[in-house]
């Protein structure tokens, strides 16, 4: 049950053919009544993704990128993990678990591989970059207990069974909570931690006297409650009910999914100034063809309300791009990582920072893994 299987995509034809006979019969609500992204996805940004959707896009152009680069599947706990394998040609690569979120995929890290594995200088990675349970290729759990717990336990299997005895973790997003998860678990062989997000609460003293990156952090929280937080809700309290849109409507799951292209980056109006339309659009298809609106979506069911508060003793990492959805000041990041070794704000970049600004967050792993190592 431990073999590691390749894995190839080759995606019949009926599928995209369907894909588009969707998009052909789209019912379009009227235009909203506000001129920009403060009530959802625009009606005329959508509408021009999904021309470009149907007439423009090229998923075997995507296709074959995946294929290239080395993808795998082996059963753990019973589930199909999904992932892409890409070892370094240097003799003294560090073995590397790298975690996406919701709504993203491995396709953050295309632009990031190549760059950790054969580097100009510095560190380097072999890399590996698993779809979470019931995201993209990876099995869809059908029982529950699949949350960032157990995955990060599959994630130190997955890298045992790898035949790596010394590696280090990195996340953003959910793969921040996972990546905290190893952390605390502190397995054998895991050298430390990365986190682009933080998972960090205040405490009580925080909200008397906040200093100004609290109350920026603060300040960012009561903005995600009051405007930004309707999908975690759902997600996280009747997943299967919005699973239904977002599995038969392709114009649902993109006007879900884009909408955090363009609140979570950092962007200067639309998502298209952070990230190319081929970029969102081959993220959107791995929520597409293996039809994971409902699977993904339970992840908050399973784990949104259970974040804790629990210690990571290793050696930890954080790096704060400032358009990130929920920043974490530094002194809430002490309390939790009480082995911080390194700690970063950045000038560019936002919740995707290894999709958005590629170079930055290589730079970031490989100076602060390089402490750790």
């Amino acid at each position: 049950m431990s073999e590691i299987r390749p894995f190839t995509l080759a995606t019949e034809q009926e599928q995209l053919d369907d894909l588009y006979r969707r998009l052909d019969m789209a019912r379009w609500p009227e235009k909203e009544p506000v001129g920009d992204w403060t009530q959802g996805t625009p009606l005329a940004a959508l509408q021009e993704l999904c021309r470009y959707w149907r007439n423009g896009y090229d998923w075997r152009r995507c296709e074959a990128r995946l294929n290239s680069l080395g993808q795998y599947v082996t059963e753990i706990d019973g589930l199909d993990i999904h992932f892409l394998h890409v070892r370094s040609s240097r003799a003294d690569a560090v073995p590397l678990v790298l975690t996406h979120g919701w709504p993203g995929s491995v396709i953050e890290f295309l632009e990031v591989i190549p760059r950790l594995t054969e580097p100009d200088e510095g560190l380097a990675f072999h890399v590996v970059a698993p779809s979470l349970p019931g995201f993209g290729f990876s099995g869809k759990p059908s029982e529950t207990g699949w949350g960032v717990e157990k995955i990060g336990q599959a994630w130190a299997e997955l890298m045992a069974r790898l035949g790596y005895d010394r590696w280090v973790a990195q996340g953003g997003d959910w793969g921040a909570v996972v990546t905290t998860a190893i952390g605390e678990q502190a397995p054998n062989g895991c050298l430390g931690i990365h986190v682009n997000m933080p998972v960090a609460r205040p405490g009580p003293d925080d909200l008397n006297q906040p200093s100004p990156p609290e109350l920026k952090a603060l300040g960012a929280l009561q903005y995600y409650q009051e405007w930004d937080s309707g999908y975690s809700k759902q997600q996280s309290t009747r997943p299967q009910t919005i699973g239904y849109s977002l599995v038969d409507s392709p114009i649902g799951l993109a006007g879900w999914i884009y909408e955090k292209m363009w609140a979570w980056t950092d962007n200067d109006g639309s998502p298209l100034d952070a990230l190319s339309m081929d970029a969102i659009l081959d993220n959107i298809m791995l929520y597409w063809l293996p039809a994971t609106g409902a699977s993904a979506a339970r992840l908050y069911w399973e784990s949104f309300a259970k974040v804790g508060d629990g210690k990571v003793a290793i050696p930890s990492g954080g790096s704060i791009f400032p358009k990130e959805v929920l920043p974490t000041p530094r002194k809430w990041a002490e309390r939790r990582y009480t082995n911080l070794v390194c700690w970063n704000e950045l000038e560019r970049g936002g919740h995707f920072a290894a999709w958005e600004q590629p170079e930055a967050f290589v730079n970031e792993l490989k100076s602060c893994f390089g402490k750790m190592v």
